[in-house]
């Protein structure tokens, strides 16, 4: 497996395996089996890309003087915000700083404004704690085996898109809504994976993203009840919809909905 494997938008977007509908259907229950994850991330933790990767990032945060410094070391936020759920940051290292090294606890700081659309910030925050740490958040020999782990787990679900299109997706939408809570519709928007996902699934043009946010929330809201999300069985329903429709099936076709009733 190469380091290729490594993509600068949250959970895939690069390239992928080519599958059918049903091929890739099955790819994905296959992936989302129990046990499946745990099995996969054991082995590519002894990849040779992941080590460097891994590797370089301790160097960069043993050598960084600062933890505004480290936060703009590419070889620390190539591990450091995939590890944290956060990929597509990677290109944003000064968002990164204000948000990682602000109070989570403040309500007035910028991870807390940010988590009104996008909760992953406040998260990451939270488990660095770099406002009251700094460098020694970085350090710490727990949080590293955090973002070790966290970085490992996210490059093996990228790596699933070499079977078909889409898997990594699908599997950190339904890992995130794994816990029985619906996003809201500007929760949705906000994270890049839920409105690939919902977007997707739904059928939406990619083109709607230039559009209002609250006009985008009417056409997600008008075609999709988001609580019913709460129900994991109905967010794993989702992602599979959004996973045949990244493998060409269409998220409303009768074909589509026959896979899903066969398989089921």
């Amino acid at each position: 497996m190469s380091g290729s494997l490594a993509l600068s938008i949250l959970g895939g977007g690069g390239a992928a395996g080519t599958a059918d509908p049903a091929s890739a259907l099955l790819a994905f229950r296959r992936a989302s089996a129990q046990g499946a994850e745990e099995k996969g991330v054991s082995q590519l933790s002894k990849d040779a890309s992941v080590k460097l990767a891994l590797s370089r990032f301790t160097e960069g945060v043993s050598r960084a003087k600062t933890v505004e410094a480290a936060l703009r070391d590419p070889r620390v936020t190539a591990v450091l915000l995939p590890a944290l759920g956060l990929p597509d940051a990677v290109d944003t290292p000064g968002l990164a700083i204000r948000a990682l090294t602000s109070d989570p606890s403040d309500p007035k700081s910028v991870a807390s404004k940010l988590a009104a659309t996008d909760a992953r910030w406040k998260s990451a925050a939270a488990t660095l704690n770099l406002a009251k740490r700094g460098l020694d958040g970085l350090r710490d020999a727990s949080v590293q085996k955090t973002l070790t782990e966290g970085y490992t787990a996210y490059q093996w679900r990228v790596s699933r898109d070499n079977e078909a299109s889409g898997i990594s997706d699908a599997l950190y939408f339904k890992q995130r809504l794994a816990k029985g809570q619906a996003p809201s519709v500007y929760e949705v928007l906000g994270d890049a994976v839920l409105r690939r996902v919902v977007t997707g699934a739904l059928g939406l043009p990619q083109a709607i993203a230039i559009q209002e946010v609250d006009t985008q929330a009417r056409a997600i809201t008008s075609r999709l009840d988001l609580s019913k999300l709460a129900d994991p069985r109905q967010a794993a329903k989702l992602a599979e919809r959004y996973v045949m429709a990244a493998a060409g099936g269409g998220p409303s076709s009768t074909g589509t909905s026959s896979l899903l009733g066969l398989f089921a």
